[in-house]
């Protein structure tokens, strides 16, 4: 009986895989996103859902506390990382294999109108070349462009697509960004 429950599973995880697949013309979807307060892990999981891509939470070694994220402290935790452009926090957990996918959507909250440095961190650590990487972020009030600007002035060997805002957004908008900067994603 197990045995029989066991190979439903693996063909039940089998046709879904060919399903997503076959909605995304082939093209393997990672959803990679750190979240210090739960806004961006939102937006990452509403995109995952809609373009069938794999979460992946950009883990730091140690967890920012609300006193680490307090912006009016020049000596708070993300204050100095953010001053400091060599800063590079360490990950948690195990080196993600990003070989298998082809599209990477990167996620993250904007601080001091940049992408965090362990964006940097997850950057350098996992071969990106050849992948589509599509940034989005969440923000209280900056938009995305000049974090955008900044990421490929730092990696330019790497293929940037037009990032987003995605705050409040509904499914049909970022759907559309979707499709328009990884075509064939659906």
């Amino acid at each position: 009986m197990k045995a029989k429950t066991l190979l439903f599973a693996i063909v039940t995880l089998l046709i879904t895989n060919t399903q997503i697949m076959a909605q995304n013309n082939g093209k393997r979807i990672l959803v990679a996103y750190f979240s210090a307060t739960g806004t961006t892990a939102r937006a990452a999981e509403k995109l995952a859902d809609i373009t069938g891509g794999e979460c992946y939470a950009i883990t730091p070694a140690r967890s920012y506390t609300s006193a680490d994220l307090n912006w009016n402290d020049r000596r708070s935790r993300s204050s100095v990382e953010m001053n400091d452009p060599k800063s590079r926090p360490a990950l948690a957990g195990k080196k993600l294999d990003v070989a298998a996918y082809d599209v990477i959507f990167i996620g993250y909250p904007i601080w001091w109108n940049l992408a965090p440095r362990v964006i940097n961190t997850f950057i350098e650590n996992h071969d990106l070349k050849g992948k589509t990487i599509v940034p989005f972020a969440t923000s209280g009030g900056s938009g995305i462009d000049h974090s955008v600007k900044s990421l490929k002035a730092e990696y330019p060997e790497l293929n940037w697509a037009e990032g987003k805002l995605l705050n409040s957004l509904g499914e049909a908008s970022i759907r559309q960004w979707a499709e328009r900067v990884a075509p064939g994603v659906k």
